[in-house]
């Protein structure tokens, strides 16, 4: 190959243009409107315009990606992580194009990114299994059916995608059917599809996975093990090669277990195969992610190879570079940085960023999607950057990553890193009494009294104005910035005023948006009677569903319809007292 079109943006992208560079192929970028001035955008060899914002009409636009690569030339295309990168009809669609795709075969995608065939194929490479629906559910009442014969905790998986999306938890009965509905929702507007399966919940696990390498010889090693169970909302925050407080019994049966799920698959390229590890030691198949991972840096760092690099050797028809799994080199850890508030847990918060100083020295990795001058987007997830320390031991990975926090400032946009300090230094995730983090640690155990932060920047306007214009006798589309026209305008003596924040209160009736999103349904009727602290609707910010609730009691008035777009403080909704 020697082009290849990058379907995703952000940091991934980036990655995969250095490592487009390092291999000696040409980078092609695509961007959303939003994106037009992304990192991503500027590193690339070529870049390619999606005309519109939402990731419907963009990144998971096939129709539209598949024309960027023919306009190109490009003849290769590598999906990155989430969007398509899990769409065995995309994948079908590139090598029906005749292009080279950078990723497993259609066939083992759809295998294996169906969470109940995979189960199925679990089961007989003999990988260990928690109980679970044998299908996808028809209903609710179906869910509580199994819930009534395993018992609780149970979780309610979407049957095609991951990343943490459309996956609920529900710990009573009665909240089974809003759980449901949440998790086919977000499944629906994810993936395309809302079909969920059921399983059985372990109370407290660790997430732990093995990294899988495989080329087009049937050759699939297991390049180490990786802790994840540093999560909120079922998204990781914080992630660790080789994963700690393993004993030899348990990291050699998720090894063999995954390489067995992998070689059944006829699996080619880099894929992860997740399990979860309960506090009595017993481990259960969770998943298979048929893509690169957020994390795969940590195991770059631990074993010496470039895991996209190899990605692009494997679909150029080379064998492996390694034949066994390689022996561990130290230990690094991976923080997420999102532009997320903590203080007000966790909430996406999109905005521009003012400053962006990374941190450096021994031991640092800062890949990132951003610089000083970019903006988060509201249509997509709130990554940032990711922190990749290094050591030669545990302790001293730790070390350096407390040293590179302290480093690490950014303004504009409220960040994880305040999160990030306070857990090195937790006893519970340290370890020196015993490694005591899980999947819902910090939900359950984490004391969070972070400070909010103040309100991001707000966001410059990121529509493209489209026109058409006359080139040598041949029409050309341009685009130009929404920001550029409004200063032309003004040169011309058209602007408009500026519209001034009122500083009037905000009505006490008024239920206001809490993040820039689409409000995704209304769980409270127009006209009903409302309480103070009950749900009333649920809005979708930066890809994560956020709960809106009543602040006082009252009779509820909706001025939004669910599938509107809104913006933080906007009112969704008024309650009126008597």
């Amino acid at each position: 190959m020697k082009k290849v079109l990058i379907a995703n943006r952000g940091e991934i992208a980036v990655r995969i243009i250095r490592a487009c560079a390092d291999y000696g192929v040409r980078s092609v970028a695509v961007y959303a409107d939003s994106d037009f001035d992304a990192l991503h955008t500027r590193l690339a060899d070529e870049t390619h315009g999606l005309a519109g914002d939402r990731p419907a009409d963009t990144y998971l636009n096939i129709g539209k990606l598949m024309e960027a690569a023919r306009a190109s030339g490009a003849d290769a295309v590598h999906p990155g992580y989430g969007f398509l990168s899990e769409n065995a009809g995309f994948a079908q669609a590139v090598l029906d194009a005749g292009l080279t795709w950078i990723g497993p075969p259609p066939q083992a995608i759809a295998q294996l990114g169906d969470k109940v065939r995979a189960r199925e194929l679990a089961l007989k490479a003999g990988a260990p299994m928690a109980k679970g629906t044998p299908g996808p559910v028809k209903d609710a009442a179906e869910v509580v059916r199994f819930a009534q014969a395993h018992g609780l905790p149970i979780i309610i998986k979407a049957a095609f995608g991951g990343g943490g999306r459309g996956m609920k938890i529900a710990w009573h009965l009665d909240e089974v059917p809003a759980l449901y509905a949440a998790a086919v929702r977000e499944a629906t507007a994810a993936f395309g599809r809302g079909e969920c399966f059921v399983e059985q919940y372990l109370d407290k696990p660790r997430h732990v996975e093995a990294q899988i390498m495989a080329d087009q010889y049937g050759r699939a090693v297991v390049l180490g093990t990786r802790d994840c169970s540093l999560q909120r909302r079922n998204q990781k925050l914080v992630e660790e090669a080789p994963a700690p407080f393993l004993s030899d019994e348990q990291r050699l049966r998720i090894h063999a277990a995954a390489q067995a799920i992998c070689e059944q698959a006829g699996y080619v390229g880099a894929g992860t195969v997740e399990f979860l590890l309960d506090s009595s030691g017993a481990i259960s198949f969770l998943e298979v992610n048929t893509r690169l991972q957020v994390e795969h840096p940590v195991t770059e760092q631990t074993t010496g190879m470039d895991l996209v690099v190899e990605q692009l050797r494997i679909a150029d028809g080379l064998r492996l570079s390694v034949t066994e799994t390689p022996a561990p080199r130290g230990h690094a850890i991976e923080l997420r940085i999102n532009a997320e508030d903590v203080g007000r847990g966790f909430l996406p918060a999109p905005g521009c960023i003012t400053r962006f100083d990374a941190p450096a020295g021994p031991g640092v990795r800062v890949d990132s999607g951003v610089c000083a001058g970019s903006a988060v987007p509201a249509y997509f997830d709130s990554l940032m950057a990711k922190l990749i320390i290094s050591g030669a031991t545990r302790e001293q990975a730790l070390a350096r990553a407390r040293r590179a926090l302290r480093e690490f400032h950014i303004e504009g946009v409220p960040s994880v890193l305040p999160f990030h300090r306070a857990v090195l230094d937790h006893p519970d995730f340290v370890g020196a009494d015993g490694f005591r983090v899980h999947t819902r640690w910090i939900e359950t155990g984490f004391a969070n009294d972070l400070t909010a932060a103040l309100h991001a920047d707000p966001l410059p306007d990121p529509a493209l104005m489209r026109t058409a214009i006359e080139i040598d006798g041949r029409r050309v589309a341009l685009g130009l910035p929404a920001a550029l026209l409004a200063g032309l305008t003004s040169a011309a003596g058209l602007a408009r005023a500026p519209i001034e924040p009122s500083d009037q209160p905000q009505d006490e009736a008024e239920v206001a948006a809490s993040a820039n999103g689409v409000l995704q349904a209304w769980q409270a009727a127009e006209g009903q009677t409302v309480q103070a602290g009950q749900p009333i609707a649920t809005l979708e910010a930066m890809k994560m569903e956020v709960q809106i609730t009543a602040h006082r009691a009252g009779r509820l008035t909706r001025l939004v319809q669910a599938g509107d777009q809104v913006i933080a403080g906007s009112a969704l909704a008024r309650i009126e007292i008597g």
